[in-house]
Order: C-alpha cells, then sequence, then structure tokens
C-alpha cells in the first residue's frame, strides 16, 4: 500500500517541490509536520494529507510506514495537525512561491543539498522541511552573535568588533538583522570583508526591519545571505520570530549574547543553542545597566562563559575546549515575553487578530495556521488576559492594547 501511494504522487510532485509546499503550509517548528515527511517523505506526505483534508483520511499509509512508533496520542495529534493545515493546504501553491524566489535570485535550499547546514538536522523533526536562501550559504566555520534591540553604544561596539574580529579569522556571523545588536554584528561582518548571514522571520523579499535594508543587501552581495524558513510574502509574526531563534542557534557553531534585558529574544537564542550542545558565551556589561541583566544571568547561572573579544569567542568554537552549559532550570516565560507565556498557539492567533473590522474565527483559524477549535481555545485565553476583544462572531486586538501593539508589519 505504501509503495503505491508513492509511486502515485511522488511524480506528480517533486521532493523540492513538496518541501517548498510545507515550508508554506506549516508554521516554523512544527514537529507533527516533521515527523510526517520524515516517515513518508515529502511529496507523498503532503498527498496524503490534501487527500486526508478532504475526507480520505488512509491511516493505513502512514501505520504502516511508522511502524511501532506511532501510538494512538501520536494518531490523534495528526488529526488535530490536519484541521490546523486544512485551509493552507487547499489555497497553497509552491510553484508560484519558487518563481517569486527565482525573480529575487534566490533559490531552494533541501535536506540532501550540498548547501543544506548539517546543524538543522539536529532539530530533529523541528527542522524546516527547506531553507528559502538569497546568496550563499557558508561553509565556514559560524557564530551567533545576538542580542538586544534596545541596545547601548557600548553593546553596539562590542558586538561590531566581535564580529569583525571573527569575520577576519574567517567566520561567518549568523543574526537576526533586527536593530541594535544584531545591526551591530552584521555591521561589523561586513566591515571586515567577511560573509554574515541574515536569518528572517518572514520571506526573503520582506526588509523587516525597513531601515536595515541596506545591510540585507550588502550581506548578499559579499558573500553572505539572507535565509528563512518561509516563503516569499511571508510575514514576520511574533511566533516566527521566538521560532527563529532556534533557526539561529543550530545554524551556528557556538552563540554569543552581546546584551540581552530579562525578556530578550538573544536570551532564546542561547537556550536553543544550549539544548543542541553549543557553547554558549556572553558579554557583561555595567553592573547597572539592565540591558545586560539577561547576560549577567547566563553567567552568574552558569549557562554561558564570560568573553570580552574575538579571540575568547574563537576558543568556543569546535576544535578548542568547549565549555558545557545546561539551561534545564531556566525559566522560559522570562525571556520569551507576556504572550509567548500562553503559548504558541496562542501567540499564532494573536498575530492573525486584526486592528480594525475584526474577523471570525474559521479566517482567524485559517491566518494562524490552526484548526479552527484551537484558534476557539486561544481567542477565550487571549480574551481572558484583556490582549482580544470579541465584537458579535468577530475578533480584534484590544483596543486598549493598540496604542503599545509591537505586532510587525508588512
Amino acid at each position: 500500500m505504501i509503495g503505491t501511494v508513492r509511486d502515485d504522487h511522488s511524480s506528480a510532485t517533486s521532493e523540492r517541490t513538496a518541501r517548498a509546499a510545507w515550508s508554506a503550509v506549516v508554521e516554523p517548528g512544527d514537529r507533527v509536520a516533521g515527523t510526517l515527511v520524515r516517515i513518508l517523505g515529502a511529496a507523498c506526505a503532503l498527498a496524503w494529507a490534501r487527500a486526508a483534508v478532504r475526507g480520505a483520511v488512509n491511516w493505513s499509509v502512514v501505520l504502516h510506514a511508522a511502524g511501532e512508533e506511532m501510538g494512538a496520542a501520536d494518531r490523534a495529534r495528526l488529526g488535530r495537525a490536519l484541521l490546523r493545515w486544512a485551509a493552507r493546504l487547499d489555497s497553497v501553491c509552491p510553484e508560484r512561491d519558487l518563481g517569486a524566489l527565482q525573480r529575487l535570485g534566490g533559490h531552494l535550499v533541501v535536506p540532501g543539498d550540498d548547501e543544506w547546514p548539517r546543524g538543522l538536522d539536529d532539530l530533529g523533526d523541528a527542522a524546516p522541511p527547506a531553507l528559502w536562501v538569497r546568496g550563499g550559504l557558508s561553509a565556514r566555520s559560524t557564530v551567533a552573535v545576538v542580542g538586544a534591540r534596545a541596545s547601548t553604544t557600548y553593546g553596539e561596539r562590542v558586538a561590531y568588533d566581535l564580529a569583525h574580529g571573527l569575520a577576519s579569522r574567517g567566520s561567518c556571523v549568523a543574526s537576526g538583522g533586527a536593530y541594535g545588536i544584531d545591526a551591530a554584528a552584521h555591521r561589523g561582518a561586513l566591515g571586515a570583508g567577511g560573509p554574515t548571514l541574515v536569518v528572517l522571520a518572514g520571506g526573503v523579499d520582506r526588509a523587516y526591519p525597513a531601515g536595515n535594508a541596506r545591510i540585507f543587501e550588502e550581506a548578499v552581495g559579499t558573500g553572505g545571505a539572507l535565509v528563512s524558513e518561509v516563503p516569499p510574502g511571508s510575514l514576520p509574526t511574533k511566533s516566527r520570530f521566538l521560532q527563529r531563534n532556534r533557526l539561529i542557534a543550530a545554524l551556528s557553531d557556538a552563540t554569543v549574547v552581546v546584551e540581552a534585558a530579562w525578556r530578550s529574544g538573544a536570551l532564546s537564542s542561547a537556550h536553543h543553542a544550549a539544548a543542541l550542545l553549543r557553547p554558549v558565551g556572553a558579554v557583561p556589561g555595567p553592573v547597572t545597566s539592565a540591558a545586560s541583566a539577561g547576560c549577567h544571568w547566563l553567567l552568574r547561572e552558569g549557562h554561558a562563559v564570560c568573553v570580552t573579544d574575538a579571540d575568547e569567542v574563537a576558543e568556543l568554537l569546535p576544535g578548542a575546549l568547549h565549555h558545557t552549559v545546561d539551561v534545564r532550570t531556566r525559566d522560559d516565560a522570562a525571556v520569551q515575553g507576556t504572550l509567548s507565556d500562553l503559548g504558541t498557539r496562542v501567540v499564532q492567533v494573536h498575530d492573525a487578530l486584526p486592528m480594525r473590522g475584526g474577523l471570525d474565527e474559521s479566517t482567524i483559524a485559517a491566518r494562524a495556521g490552526t484548526s479552527v477549535a484551537e484558534a476557539r481555545a486561544a481567542l477565550g485565553v487571549l480574551q481572558l488576559e484583556g490582549l482580544a476583544v470579541r465584537e458579535g462572531d468577530r475578533w480584534t486586538v484590544r483596543r486598549a492594547a493598540r496604542a503599545t501593539d509591537t505586532r510587525p508589519t508588512g
């Protein structure tokens, strides 16, 4: 049976095209999709999911391929995921997305390609199905230099010097392209004539933030790359920023946090790096600086080693003595922000809420990449937290929150 399904559908949709489709269907870090793709292959998994959401659920195909790996709980989880993917499965057009990428001069990188970063395999089923790339992925050792958007002059200077020194040593510098420490790190690498990797939460056609557009273009033009796990046209949402941190950590051989407040996403990157058994460094700052409080916490708890220059960072790279870190006791809620305390699904639904006009539950679910039931539950949580308001059968962001809403816009 499984062989028949593979023969029927693999030729119609290539593995590369199917992986492009999965990038558009699921939100980053979807382990259920990753498991299904691993078991069946991307093309067969896509065909199976499309048939399943139309009512032709052939469980024997999956159960036969999974063997003892899939129990009743896994089957139930897959059933809920199908509801989550349904709207996008019907509308996704990978050929359109790949055409848009080609017009940008970009290319798709999938597992098995020479350019595929092997570090991503350490993410297991949470690894992206594909990478959308403008530029070239470097085979050099890569160091992530990350930190706060609300950085100080001190932090930006240190980030620039670290990145400049690392690039001069032949390393690629990765960061998230944001204002503050990220931008300083990218500028430092570019100043040394080295490659820099900009890992985006949205599509590679979207310069976010727009003020760093010149940095992004310089990165592509000097041997670096813009990288995303979502297709062109995709918005950079809060949940995608949170998942982007795991990608930065997995793409890098070591991660250095320059400045980070208590709720900085840079600490999330450090957490992911440690979970992947990558070394973590932190730069100390003034004890009176709130911008360095997160770095001091990492150092005090033994989750990172103290680094002050590029030479010390280089000691963290493969071939040097690694410092093993353990962040199992870290309070994730303290670094991912108030919304992320409520869970990934709730963040996705909040991202999908309109500022005005209102949307019904089914439309919000489609925009968020969740099932209607998951969207309904998340909306209830958001309403209780005062982050969403219901008007009849339509939902919007709570009016009182609009003035301070920090969600990225296109």
